[in-house]
C-alpha cells in the first residue's frame, strides 16, 4: 500500500486551501430529519471538503451516485493498518486504539480477507433462512405486547425498554440459534453490560466448547461451529464473527424501530394508510429506513488518488460517506424530505453499498417489520405520552431516542 496513505494527512497537500471549510454536522434538530447543514454541504457539490473537530480536513459525500460509486472503489480502505483514519468525534479519539480486536473482523478488513469472512457467515443470513425465524419473532412480540397490555393504563409505558430492546435481542438469539438457558444468558449479557465484547468473548468460547453436545442446531453459531470442527475456521474466528454480528447491529436496529414508531405517530396520514392496508409493511419499512437513516456515516481512507465528481481525493485523505444525506438526494428521491410510504424507489443506502454492505440487513428488516406491524396492530390507539419535542434524544454517530413514552 502507498506510504502516503499513512503519513500524509489531507491538510498537508500544497494544492489545498484549508480556509473556510464547513464543519461536519452531526447534530439533528428534528428526530426524523438529518442535520439541516447537510443541505449546505450538498450545495457545495456531491463530494466536498469539510473540517473535522480536531482541525483535520476530510471529504464529505452527500450525493447518492457518488456514495455508491465510491463504496465500490478499491482505492478506499476500511483497514486501519493501511492508513491513518480520521475520528469524527472526540470520544473516538479518546478510545484506546485496537481495544477490541474482535471488532476488526468484517468491519475493518478489505477483500480478499473480507470476502472470505463474509462467505463464512452469509448462508446463515440469507433471506430465506432469516425469514424462517419470523414465526418465533412474532410470538416473542406478542408475548411482550401481552405484558404491556396487562399494565395499568394510568401510567405511560417506556416502549424501548419494555418492547423494542428485548424484541431485537430475541431476533438475535433466534438467528444465532440460541434457545433455553443459552438464549437467556445472551439476553442477560445484552442488558447488563455497557461494553459487550469481553463478556461475549467468554460466552462464545464456552458455548463453542459445548457445541458437540448440541446436536441438530440450526443457527449461525451452529454453522460456524461446524466450520471450526472441519478446520475451515479457528476458535478466534468463531468468537470474532459472533461478536461482530451481536454488537454491530443491536443499537442501530433498536434506534431505527424506536424512531420509526415516533415518526409514524407524528405522520398520522401515513400511518392511516398502513392501518387501512393501502401499503404493505415491507414497502413501508424500506421508506422508513431511507427516511430515518440513523447512522451518521461511513468512514474510509483513500490509498491512492481518486478523481470523482469534479474533485481529486488524494491518497491519505479521509472520506465520510453520509448515508442520511445520500438518502435525501433530490436527484434520486422525489420530494426527498417527505415521508411517503407508497414510494417505490427502493435503492436507499441505509445499509451501505458494495462489498461492505451490512451483512445483517435481512435480519434488521425482519426485526423492524415484525416490531412495527405487531405493535400497531395490537394497539390501534397508540400515541405518544409526551409532546414530540420533549421526547429525549441521543445524539451521536448512531442517532436514537433516550426513551419513548407511550399510551394506548
Amino acid at each position: 500500500m502507498p506510504d502516503a496513505a499513512r503519513r500524509t494527512p489531507a491538510a498537508a497537500h500544497p494544492d489545498r486551501q484549508p480556509h473556510d471549510l464547513p464543519g461536519l454536522p452531526l447534530t439533528r434538530e428534528c428526530p426524523y430529519h438529518p442535520p439541516r447543514a447537510y443541505e449546505d454541504l450538498r450545495g457545495r457539490g456531491p463530494v466536498t471538503r469539510i473540517r473535522l473537530y480536531d482541525g483535520r480536513d476530510a471529504w464529505a459525500v452527500t450525493g447518492h451516485a457518488a456514495f455508491r460509486s465510491l463504496l465500490t472503489d478499491e482505492r478506499l480502505t476500511v483497514d486501519r493498518d493501511k492508513a491513518e483514519f480520521p475520528d469524527l468525534v472526540r470520544v473516538l479519539a479518546l478510545a484506546r486504539p485496537g481495544r477490541h480486536h474482535a471488532m476488526r473482523a468484517l468491519l475493518r478488513t478489505d477483500p480478499p480477507l473480507h470476502t472470505e469472512q463474509r462467505r463464512a457467515m452469509l448462508p446463515s443470513l440469507a433471506l430465506k433462512r432469516v425469514q424462517s425465524r419470523r414465526p418465533a419473532l412474532q410470538a416473542a412480540a406478542n408475548r411482550l405486547l401481552d405484558g404491556l397490555a396487562a399494565r395499568p393504563r394510568t401510567e405511560p409505558a417506556e416502549l424501548i425498554s419494555a418492547y423494542v430492546r428485548p424484541l431485537v435481542a430475541t431476533g438475535m438469539t433466534e438467528i444465532l440459534g440460541l434457545h433455553g438457558p443459552d438464549g437467556s444468558a445472551l439476553h442477560d449479557l445484552l442488558h447488563r453490560h455497557f461494553d459487550l465484547v469481553p463478556p461475549l468473548d467468554d460466552f462464545l468460547r464456552s458455548l463453542l466448547a459445548r457445541m458437540p453436545d448440541r446436536p441438530g442446531g440450526d443457527g449461525l453459531l451452529d454453522d460456524l461451529a461446524a466450520q471450526v470442527r472441519d478446520g475451515r475456521l479457528t476458535t478466534e474466528q468463531f468468537v470474532h464473527y459472533g461478536t461482530v454480528l451481536v454488537v454491530a447491529g443491536q443499537d442501530v436496529t433498536i434506534s431505527t424501530i424506536a424512531l420509526a414508531v415516533l415518526t409514524l405517530l407524528v405522520h398520522g396520514d401515513e400511518l392511516d394508510r398502513l392501518r387501512a392496508g393501502e401499503v404493505p409493511w415491507s414497502r413501508a419499512v424500506e421508506e422508513l429506513l431511507r427516511f430515518l437513516s440513523v447512522t451518521s456515516g461511513l468512514v474510509r481512507v483513500a490509498i491512492a488518488d481518486i478523481e470523482t465528481s469534479g474533485v481529486v481525493i488524494r491518497a491519505g485523505d479521509g472520506v465520510v460517506l453520509l448515508n442520511p444525506a445520500a438518502n435525501r438526494d433530490p436527484g434520486v428521491f422525489e420530494d426527498a424530505d417527505r415521508l411517503d410510504l407508497r414510494r417505490r424507489h427502493g435503492n436507499h443506502v441505509s445499509f451501505g453499498f458494495g462489498v461492505h454492505q451490512c451483512i445483517g440487513q435481512n435480519l434488521a428488516r425482519l426485526d423492524v417489520e415484525v416490531a412495527l406491524s405487531r405493535l400497531f396492530e395490537r394497539f390501534p390507539r397508540l400515541r405518544l405520552a409526551a409532546p414530540v419535542d420533549e421526547v429525549p434524544v441521543r445524539q451521536g454517530l448512531v442517532f436514537g431516542l433516550g426513551a419513548l413514552p407511550v399510551r394506548w
